[in-house]
C-alpha cells in the first residue's frame, strides 16, 4: 500500500463524491463538490485528469460518456493517510488508532473496525 499516491486536500474532495457513489461523470463530480470546492467545471476537469495520471482514480467511458471511480477506497486511503500522519507529523512509527476517527461523518462503524485492521496490517509490516 506505501505506493500509492497520496491525494492533495482539493483530491481528497472529489474522491468524497466518488466514495460516495462508485462512478460518475466529471459533470457529477463537478455537481457533487462545487459548493465546497467553489471551482468551475474546467478546474474539476483539470483536477480530474492531474487525479487519473497519479493513478487515484480511474476512468472508463459509459454510453459514450467518460465516467470515474476512486482507485481505492475509502478507508485504504484513510489508513495510508493515518500512517503518514503519524510518521510525518507525530514522528511516531505507531498508527494512529482508528477511535480518532469515532466521531467522523464520513465513515460508519464497520469501517472504522475495517480501518483499525488495516492500521494494524501496515504497523506489522513497518516492523519487518
Amino acid at each position: 500500500m506505501a505506493q500509492l499516491a497520496r491525494p492533495s486536500g482539493s483530491e481528497l474532495k472529489l474522491l468524497r463524491a466518488l466514495w460516495a457513489a462508485p462512478r460518475l461523470s466529471a459533470r457529477e463530480i463537478h455537481d457533487a463538490t462545487e459548493a465546497r470546492t467553489k471551482w468551475s467545471y474546467s478546474a474539476t476537469r483539470t483536477t480530474l485528469d492531474r487525479m487519473e495520471e497519479k493513478g487515484l482514480v480511474k476512468a472508463k467511458a459509459v454510453h459514450g460518456i467518460k465516467t470515474y471511480a476512486a482507485a481505492q477506497s475509502k478507508v485504504a486511503m484513510l489508513a495510508l493517510l493515518a500512517q503518514d500522519f503519524a510518521r510525518n507529523v507525530l514522528d511516531s512509527d505507531e498508527p494512529l488508532p482508528a477511535a480518532a476517527f469515532a466521531h467522523s461523518k464520513l465513515l460508519d462503524s464497520d469501517e472504522i473496525e475495517e480501518l483499525q485492521a488495516l492500521l494494524d496490517s501496515l504497523s506489522e509490516e513497518g516492523e519487518r
